[in-house]
């Protein structure tokens, strides 16, 4: 069963058609606009490749009625888009998509596999917000999670690379690009995360600022006048990396920090602190740590990243090889001998568990050994 797979971004629209056994058969992307993305150019993308069996698309938010893929048919595509208030930045590139790829084929059997529906086992310990009843029940609020597909695949795979049982591993996935989130997998279940209702909440990001007090955004409002839009722009678009450091480059910062300007170097420390603190913040979900994996752009090619997340975790048992954590191509194994706490980096892919969905909704064998 080939699959194509659409994944649209913030800045991009990326496309993968898979083989039946996860082979990349083409990829292209597309960039995004304020406008969208250019429908005559996937056009003629799409009319140069084989067709598909079935394509796999990516959407942000699930709400509380997709808890796992779904097949898109005229009433699941109306829910989705009742759902665009809940992801007012994400849902509609997704849904855009969704309608371009369908108007191009109509005959292919669409599904939609949804970054927050690995979340949804995440217990109401973790997933339930202090506050008045009447708002979680009526505006169906609590933690939804996100990048759900990433840490599926991720803790998955890192389970295969290490060749043990996911079922017996307690990880924590590191989900780190300009967007970064972690997750806490016992028994390749998600159980706590650190997004919550929103992408905004938890680590310091390229340009989000993670969690911040709300007394805070009340304060700008009540006190200094901002308005609502002005303080939800500033925290999206101007604030983590980009607020501290002037860019949301981690590669840029990192050579600054090496240099020690003061900029670069304080943003590089809030950044680790706050990762450092959320993966004992994981792992004390999980009761104990096995496994921790690194992906995502930021997660997988910043060796200093990595070491220095992990310098403070020498508690839970976690060590890393300088050697190994520099030299690592890919999928690898960067743990350094005597280590009880296995350290992994995973190349992100989330193409790949979309392509499972899809097939394990239609009742097709998974294509690669990657399951």
């Amino acid at each position: 069963m080939r699959v194509l797979v659409i994944n649209a971004g913030s800045s991009s629209l990326k496309l993968r058609l898979l083989d039946a056994h996860d082979a990349p058969r083409h990829d292209d992307d597309l960039p995004a606009g304020p406008d969208g993305f250019d429908t005559d150019r996937l056009r003629e993308i799409l009319k140069g490749w084989e067709r598909p069996d079935v394509v796999g698309h990516r959407i942000v938010h699930g709400g509380t009625r997709f808890t796992g893929p779904a097949r898109i048919d005229d009433d699941v595509r109306e829910r989705l888009g009742e759902l665009t208030a809940l992801a007012p930045l994400h849902q509609p590139k997704s849904l855009a998509a969704l309608d371009a790829v369908t108007s191009l084929l109509p005959d292919v059997q669409a599904t939609a596999s949804f970054d927050t529906a690995f979340h949804t086992t995440i217990p109401a310990a973790a997933s339930t917000y202090a506050i008045p009843r009447e708002w979680r029940d009526r505006y169906a609020i609590h933690r939804y999670g996100f990048h759900g597909l990433s840490h599926a695949y991720c803790s998955r795979r890192a389970a295969e690379l290490l060749g043990r049982r996911i079922e017996d591993l307690r990880i924590v996935t590191c989900h780190l690009g300009a967007g970064a989130s972690l997750t806490a997998v016992a028994g390749g279940r998600s159980v706590d995360t650190t997004m919550g209702f929103t992408p905004l909440e938890g680590l310091v990001m390229a340009t989000r600022s993670g969690t911040v007090d709300p007394g805070l955004v009340l304060w700008l409002q009540e006190q200094r006048r901002l308005t609502p839009h002005e303080i939800a722009t500033a925290l999206e678009e101007r604030s983590g990396l980009t607020a501290l450091a002037g860019t949301g480059d981690m590669r840029s910062i990192v050579a600054a920090a090496t240099r020690r300007e003061p900029a670069a170097t304080l943003a590089l420390d809030v950044y680790i602190h706050r990762l450092a603190g959320g993966i004992a913040a994981m792992s004390a979900a999980l009761g104990g740590l096995d496994v921790l994996a690194f992906t995502g752009g930021v997660g997988e090619h910043s060796p200093t990243v990595r070491q220095r997340a992990v310098e403070p975790l020498g508690f839970l048992g976690a060590r890393i090889d300088a050697r190994r954590n520099t030299a690592v191509q890919g999928d690898g194994d960067i743990t350094t001998t005597g280590a009880t706490v296995a350290t992994v980096v995973i190349t992100a892919r989330e193409d790949l568990q979309i392509a499972r969905e899809a097939r394990t909704l239609l009742g097709a064998p998974s294509g690669s050994s990657r399951r």
